[in-house]
C-alpha cells in the first residue's frame, strides 16, 4: 500500500503539472535570440491570437479551458467556461496577459535565472516520467473472463450500501421496555408510545430516526436494526444499548441489492485496468532498482 501511495502521488503531481508544462513549452524560446525564436515557433492548429511574437491557437485555448473546467468544484458549476463568450474572456484575461508577461520576462533575461532553469529541469523530469508511465501502460487490457471472475468473487461486497428507516423507543429500565412492548403487542401506535415514554431526542418525532446506515450507532443497535429477520413494519425484540433499553420498528429499506454484472462491468474494468497498470509500473521500478545503484543518506535528512 505504501508503494501504491507513492506511485499515485507521483502520477497526481505529474498530471497536475501537465498543463503548466505545456504552456512552458508553448512559450519557451528555441534559440538564443528570444524574440526571433518566439516568432519562428511553428503554429500547430488554428491561430486565434498573436501577442507580439507569440501565437496562440484554438487548441491551446481548448486545452486550458478543459483543464480549468475539470478543476471547478462540483458545487460551483456556474464557474465553468461553457460559452463562446466565456472562452473569449479567458483568452483575453489569461492567455494574452500571460503571453505579455512571458515576453517581458524573456526581454529581461529571466529565462537564464538559476531558479527558472532548475524548475524547468524538474518539470521536464516530471513530464518524461508521465510519458514513460503512459507508454508502459497504454497496452494494458482486461479480458471479459477477468471481469466476470472478479464480479463472481466479490459481488456480495459490491452491494449498494443499505439504509433503513427506523423508529426507536429508548427507556432507562428493562421493566419500562417490557411495559412498552406489551402495549405495542396490544396494538398501540409505535410513534405515540415513543412520544410518551422514550427518553431519546427522537421522541418528539415519534422516535423517527430517518434513513440510517450501519455504523452510525452502537454495535448492539446495528445487530438489531439490520437483522435479516427484522421485516418492514415489524418491531425488534428488546435489547440493551449505550443509552438504555431499546425497541425498534423498521419502517422501510433502501439499497442493499447486488448490482448486476452489466451494471458493474465498466467500473470493474476500470478498477482492474488501474491495478494492472499499477503492477506493471511497480514491476518496472523493481527491475530498475536492481540495475541501478541507489544511495539514500538518511542522516542528512533533518
Amino acid at each position: 500500500m505504501k508503494k501504491q501511495a507513492i506511485l499515485l502521488t507521483i502520477c497526481a503531481f505529474v498530471a497536475a503539472a501537465l498543463v503548466g508544462c505545456d504552456k512552458l513549452d508553448l512559450f519557451r524560446p528555441k534559440k538564443a535570440d528570444q524574440k526571433q525564436a518566439a516568432s519562428m515557433r511553428a503554429v500547430k492548429g488554428t491561430l486565434i491570437a498573436q501577442v507580439g511574437n507569440i501565437p496562440v491557437t484554438l487548441e491551446d485555448l481548448n486545452q486550458e479551458v478543459d483543464f480549468f473546467n475539470a478543476n471547478v468544484p462540483t458545487d460551483k458549476p456556474e464557474l465553468k467556461i461553457s460559452t463562446r463568450e466565456k472562452k473569449i474572456d479567458y483568452l483575453k484575461n489569461e492567455l494574452v496577459r500571460r503571453a505579455l508577461l512571458y515576453q517581458e520576462a524573456l526581454d529581461r533575461g529571466l529565462d537564464r535565472d538559476t531558479e527558472v532553469i532548475d524548475a524547468l529541469e524538474k518539470a521536464k523530469m516530471n513530464m518524461l516520467v508521465l510519458q514513460l508511465v503512459k507508454k508502459e501502460t497504454e497496452n494494458v487490457d482486461v479480458g471479459s473472463k477477468e471481469i466476470e471472475d472478479y464480479y463472481n468473487t466479490f459481488k456480495e461486497q459490491l452491494k449498494e450500501p443499505e439504509q433503513r428507516q427506523l423508529r426507536e423507543i429508548v427507556v432507562s429500565t428493562e421493566q419500562e421496555a417490557k411495559d412498552a412492548m406489551i402495549q405495542l403487542l396490544q396494538g398501540a401506535d409505535f410513534a405515540t408510545i415513543a412520544k410518551d415514554k422514550s427518553k431519546s431526542a427522537s421522541a418528539k418525532d415519534g422516535g423517527d430516526l430517518g434513513l440510517i446506515s450501519k455504523g452510525k450507532k452502537s454495535a448492539a443497535f446495528d445487530t438489531a436494526a439490520f437483522s435479516d429477520s427484522l421485516e418492514t413494519g415489524k418491531i425488534s425484540s428488546i435489547f440493551r444499548g449505550p443509552d438504555g433499553y431499546y425497541i425498534l420498528k423498521l419502517e422501510a429499506k433502501k439499497g442493499g441489492k447486488v448490482k448486476s454484472l452489466n451494471d458493474m462491468w465498466d467500473d470493474i474494468k476500470r478498477g482492474l485496468t488501474f491495478l494492472k497498470q499499477q503492477k506493471k509500473i511497480e514491476d518496472l521500478i523493481g527491475k530498475l532498482s536492481t540495475q541501478t545503484k541507489i544511495e539514500i543518506k538518511e542522516g542528512e535528512i533533518k
